[in-house]
């Protein structure tokens, strides 16, 4: 079972044994005003969340999953972040990072990080879909203050560290996800720079506590 040895900090194992806002009903119950899903390859975990949304506010939030106690423990405690003292607004909501959520919870085991990124990733994915469905295309985030590393590829800073946290560790397996490099070929130096950098961010401690 997931969680032998209890690794995890208090509030994550209550978040698993107790998570809060799971979808309880049928989503066309539910009317959702925006849904998102997504699953990651690195863990083979998947994640769907919805929102219902009032005056630019998610004023509630459910989701469910097929995944382990760290992907339950981060949505839960990520759907509390979301809904607190009458919710986030979907701006504030869509810039929360797997190191927010993580720094809620007290950490995560090193090797469990790449399940935190679920969360936050179906949540910009419910978000962008309650502003397609509205017609407000305008607002949909985009990530303009990233930096371009491999301008071939159009791959930036943030899809490196992105990859990293989704538990790709060595260059190799970077450049078959992105393609990163493989066009001039002149950012592969500091591609790899960058990749060590976050990887000994995430992985250098077994606990990752998110400072």
């Amino acid at each position: 079972m997931d969680g032998i040895g209890w690794t995890y900090s208090e509030k994550v194992k209550q978040h698993f044994m107790n998570p809060k806002n799971v979808l309880e009903v049928s989503e066309e119950e539910y009317q959702a005003d925006g849904i998102g899903f997504v699953g990651s390859p690195a863990c083979g975990d998947m994640m769907k969340i919805y929102i219902k949304v009032k005056d630019d506010k998610i004023i509630d939030l459910k989701w469910k999953t097929f995944g382990c106690a760290s992907a339950i423990g981060s949505t839960s405690m990520l759907s509390e972040m979301v809904t607190r003292e009458g919710g986030m607004t979907l701006e504030e909501a869509a810039k929360i990072t797997p190191d927010d959520i993580i720094k809620e919870l007290g950490g995560l085991p090193s090797n469990k990080i790449h399940c935190s990124v679920l969360g936050d990733k179906a949540l910009r994915e419910a978000v962008k879909d309650f502003y397609q469905k509205t017609g407000q295309l305008d607002k949909i985030r985009a990530d303009k203050e990233a930096r371009i590393v491999c301008h071939c590829l159009d791959v930036t800073e943030e899809d490196i560290k992105m990859e990293v946290l989704e538990g790709v560790k060595d260059f190799e397996n970077l450049q078959k996800r992105t393609k990163v490099g493989t066009g001039c070929g002149k950012c592969i130096d500091e591609v790899k720079e960058l990749l060590e950098k976050y990887v000994k961010q995430y992985y250098k401690e077994e606990i990752y506590t998110g400072d």
